[in-house]
């Protein structure tokens, strides 16, 4: 394993580096299983996602000013 370097804000390194150790995790693994989700997820539901979009944008849209009295929610 080598060591790499991000640029990362101050700020969010301090805040996720202190809700990891509040946690007991090991940040770099989190990192780490975070890439390897985005991998995985980009490649298994790329697909799916894309013709859920296209079917989506195939549909007849409304245009709502007040979504409550639209749909009388209250």
């Amino acid at each position: 394993m080598s060591v790499k370097s991000f640029s990362i804000s101050d700020d969010i390194y301090e805040k996720y580096s202190s809700e990891c150790k509040r946690l007991g995790l090991n940040m770099s693994k989190q990192i780490e299983n975070f890439m390897k989700f985005q991998l995985e997820e980009e490649f298994v539901v790329r697909e799916e996602y894309t013709k859920k979009i296209r079917k989506i944008r195939k549909e007849k849209f409304i245009p709502v000013e007040d979504f409550d009295n639209q749909f009388d929610i209250s």
